[in-house]
């Protein structure tokens, strides 16, 4: 007879730890009633994922421990079948202290739970500080880092290994030498364009460099800034891909192994498919992080300026796709500079998702706070002090209509105009949520492109009118402005802000690569004297290998300009 394994792919929600352990036990349950020797949940299951500074409050810790008892108890009337997740587990040092600050108080643990006991539990080794991760600051490597964690089920021997700690090879030749035929995998790795296939990539060159089936669990959902993509995966000892889960939402796939194959081979129900569409994956990890923001904070709506330029209009688009046109509120804020397609565009882009769709002029705030200033503006020039005020007039529109209606404001600010600081503070950067504040303006485009000839949701084709899309970008401040009055070509400008913000390359690197000098220190100039923009700036979705957020913690005062 073959073992079966469920992987539980399952969205799980940062800090509710109740809820968390409702769904790890129903899930346990549906995979006993369907036969299964042996469940699979992610990394820090019980508590969900990125659970930062929480893992600093004893109480949390406690709340985890008391909730993993209890799902332990409940595993008693589910004869046959071995629950493994991931959860955090207080360091021994740490008990004693009370999780003080100063000393990382906790294990990034999984444990083995079978016939309503805790069997055993062993702790991630490898702890990062990379990227997004701050591990060292929550967690401790366990003291027994030499030892394999290794349990039976049906005469099976198998491994469980946390997150990274699979990708390392001493890990994994300690499971195989321990007599382990496959390794269990509960990780939760977020997502960035291009992470799941590499993600394939690592784990299948690993299970055949070892000889060992890796399977791995992954979460689902959004959490703040970062987006859990789910993929989860089995991999034979030659690094085969027998399993893959389901892109951005919850699957329970069942993988077996035959215990008389001596290659550690696996089967699926199905053939692997293909990769979905890298222009839709975005999709759906932008779609799934406006929609799991606004769920999980419980707001009713949500709410954004319309313009009628690319921007908002592709913004609009994903919160339809996201939540529906009944929970999305749109507002025209025309001003003197504002165009007449700019505002037919909007209308009519509105009209095409069914949102509802308000006007307010902003002349008569602009003109107030102008002549409140005029005294103190006395003698000097007009300027960007003008055009600010405009921008800085619906962002207090907006924000008053958040604060009567409670929906949370989207802002439309995307990462070219983030990173060169071509937005205004307390204008339109003011809001709740980022959407588009990872996504560089040419990406902007071409996933615009991609949603007018696609239609995931069933919401409609082509939601955004073809000349938002083709018309030159404007922030319609003044008379015949257009962003490339400011900036240089997106396509330039994007390419210097990955080279130098993304991958780290220095002014020098980046003008061999074949860039002008004084394009590339003109960006590179504004990227750094702008930082006390970002600063203020409301969390987005992180969609590249590096975002600005958490992977980007430059001093906001600083001589260094390279």
């Amino acid at each position: 007879m073959s073992l079966s394994i469920c992987i539980a792919q399952l969205a799980l929600a940062t800090g509710d730890v109740p809820g968390n352990t409702q769904k790890l036990l129903a899930a346990a349950r549906q995979a006993h009633a369907d036969g299964a020797h042996v469940l699979l949940a992610p990394e820090l299951a019980l508590c969900g994922p990125a659970p930062r500074d929480l893992l600093l409050r004893p109480a949390f810790l406690a709340a985890c421990g008391q909730a993993l008892a209890q799902l332990a108890a409940a595993t008693a009337d589910l004869p046959g079948l071995v629950l493994v997740l991931g959860h955090p587990a207080p360091a021994p040092a740490a008990e004693a202290k009370g999780g003080a600050l100063g000393a990382a108080p906790c294990l990034n643990a999984a444990s083995v739970l079978r016939a309503g006991r805790i069997e055993q539990t062993c702790a991630k080794r490898g702890l990062s500080s990379q990227g997004v991760w701050d591990e060292p600051r929550y967690f401790r490597p366990p003291a027994d880092a030499g030892e394999a964690c290794v349990f039976e089920a049906e005469g099976v021997r198998l491994a469980v290994l946390v997150g990274a700690d699979a990708s390392h090879p001493d890990p994994l030749r300690q499971a195989a030498q321990a007599g382990a035929r496959a390794v269990l995998v509960p990780a939760a790795v977020p997502f960035y364009q291009g992470a799941p296939v590499e993600r394939e990539q690592t784990l299948a060159q690993l299970a055949a460099g070892a000889g060992l089936a890796l399977l791995c669990a992954q979460p689902v959902g959004g959490q703040d800034e970062l987006v859990f993509d789910g993929h989860s995966l089995a991999v034979d000892g030659q690094g085969r891909t027998v399993l893959r889960a389901a892109g951005f939402r919850e699957d329970r796939p069942v993988v077996r192994l035959d215990p008389a194959d001596g290659t550690a081979a696996l089967a699926a129900a199905a053939p692997v498919g293909p990769w979905m569409d890298p222009q839709e994956a975005l999709w759906r990890a932008l779609v799934l992080a406006v929609r799991d923001y606004v769920e999980k904070n419980r707001f009713p709506g949500v709410l954004l300026g319309l313009s009628g330029g690319m921007d908002s209009a592709l913004v609009l688009a994903i919160a339809v796709d996201a939540l529906g046109p009944e929970r999305v509120r749109t507002v025209m804020m025309p001003s003197r500079y504002t165009a007449d397609i700019s505002r037919s565009d909007a209308q009519d882009m509105a009209q095409r998702l069914g949102v509802r769709y308000d006007v307010i002029a902003i002349g008569p705030l602009f003109d107030a706070f102008r002549a409140a200033l005029a005294p103190q503006f006395a003698g000097l020039p007009e300027d960007t002090t003008e055009e600010n005020l405009q921008a800085r007039s619906r962002g207090t529109l907006l924000m008053a209509l958040s604060n009567k209606l409670g929906h949370v404001v989207l802002t439309t600010g995307n990462k070219s105009e983030l990173a060169t600081g071509y937005c205004t503070l307390y204008g339109d950067m003011a809001g709740g949520f980022a959407v588009l504040m990872d996504l560089p303006k040419t990406q902007v485009y071409a996933l615009a492109r991609w949603r007018n000839a696609h239609d995931p949701f069933g919401v409609g084709a082509n939601p955004i009118p073809e000349r938002i899309i083709t018309r030159p970008p404007s922030a319609e401040l003044r008379e015949d402005q257009t962003d490339q009055d400011s900036l240089p070509p997106y396509e330039v400008l994007d390419a210097v802000i990955e080279r130098y913000m993304e991958r780290n390359q220095s002014v020098e690197d980046i003008v061999r690569a074949g860039f002008e000098r004084a394009v590339v220190q003109r960006v590179v100039r504004l990227i750094q004297t702008n930082e006390y923009k970002r600063h203020q700036a409301p969390v987005g979705p992180r969609l590249t290998r590096r975002a600005f957020g958490s992977d980007w913690r430059m001093p906001l005062t600083h001589p260094f300009r390279d």
